[in-house]
């Protein structure tokens, strides 16, 4: 298979959807991560992605739709709670689990009743589910397990050849995947984080809670409700740790071989190769850069690299989040 590079216009996003139409896969921009979609409703296409990623089969998928009237097509017994996240946080970094009409194949849904479904904020994300007229199933477009893709080029590298095209778009603002909520319980329940932070969500859902796999890790025997929760993701192939508290510095100089992934404040004090992915101060920036610099680190040479973790309140949750799995768990308190 020839992977088509298509430009972000609107005679890439034709192509695009003739692709998707046809039940081909497609990377696309969205403001969080680069995705590979499908037609949500094609079991023939959704394969297609499970194959190309070599994604488990039991790991679901997130429906991404670009009008409301679309939610009440893929969604049923929808609360109200849900329809107030919508005007709030909508388009945007939200997904939201929901009980699932029989629109939607039991393979996007990895054999459960429910759906996960969110409206993208990217432009070119919506525009191309109304140019096709389809809901998109769409995971992350990388490898699975390995870090997710925030440019088209980390698309490539981990898909060419295995997927029909890749939208040439802009590098990912948010640069962390979606916030995951459950609504089809009696309670709502943070299941993973993300952009839209568990602060805000609190505004609207004072009696969110969250899940315990946010933080730990998924017993074997349970189901995964949404992405992210039951796989080590998001690793580089080298040796990786997270390490919590205020002696970084002190810590990783007396680790020869080994990378550093610090803070922008600290790189002064540290002395063996380091890489720096955001400031403190700014939480953001630290999500914005993250799946690039667990690509980057492979490409170090190094037998170990330590990662200085994060504070866990805003989007520092969703950050910690993804580097407790890229550590498989793997945490060094000082």
């Amino acid at each position: 298979m020839v992977t088509k590079r298509l430009n972000v216009d609107n005679i890439g996003l034709e192509k695009a959807s003739e692709i998707l139409k046809n039940g081909g896969i497609v990377g696309i921009p969205t403001e969080t991560v680069y995705g590979l979609a499908a037609n949500a409703y094609n079991s023939d296409a959704i394969t297609k992605i499970f194959k190309a990623k070599g994604r488990p089969q039991d790991n679901p998928l997130i429906v991404h739709i670009a009008s409301i009237d679309t939610l009440y097509e893929i969604a049923k017994d929808i609360p109200k709670t849900a329809l107030l996240c919508a005007e709030k946080f909508w388009p945007g970094p939200l997904t939201m689990v929901l009980k699932k009409t029989d629109k939607i194949p039991l393979a996007v849904s990895a054999g459960l009743s429910t759906v996960a479904v969110r409206m993208p904020k990217n432009k070119t994300a919506r525009e191309l589910i109304l140019k096709s007229g389809l809901p998109l199933a769409a995971p992350s477009a990388n490898t699975s397990g390995s870090p997710s893709p925030t440019t088209a080029n980390h698309v490539i590298n981990d898909l060419d050849g295995k997927i029909d095209a890749v939208l040439m778009g802009e590098s990912c603002t948010v640069g962390v995947e979606s916030t995951v909520i459950t609504l089809a319980g009696e309670h709502p329940v943070l299941l993973r984080p993300g952009g839209v932070t568990l602060e805000q969500l609190k505004e609207v859902l004072p009696d969110i809670t969250i899940s315990d796999a946010v933080l730990n890790e998924l017993k074997k025997s349970e189901n995964a409700e949404s992405p992210g929760m039951k796989y080590k993701h998001y690793a580089p192939k080298t040796e990786t740790f997270l390490v919590e508290g205020e002696n970084f510095p002190e810590f990783v100089n007396q680790k020869e071989d080994s990378v550093a992934v610090c803070f922008l404040e600290e790189e002064n004090d540290i002395k063996i190769n380091k890489i720096v992915y955001g400031s403190f101060k700014t939480p953001e920036s630290l999500a914005q850069n993250l799946f690039e610099v667990l690509r980057k680190v492979d490409s170090m040479g190094a037998k170990t690299v330590y990662i200085h973790a994060p504070t866990k309140d805003g989007i520092g949750l969703a950050i910690y989040n993804r580097l407790i799995r890229a550590a498989a768990f793997k945490v060094i308190k000082l």
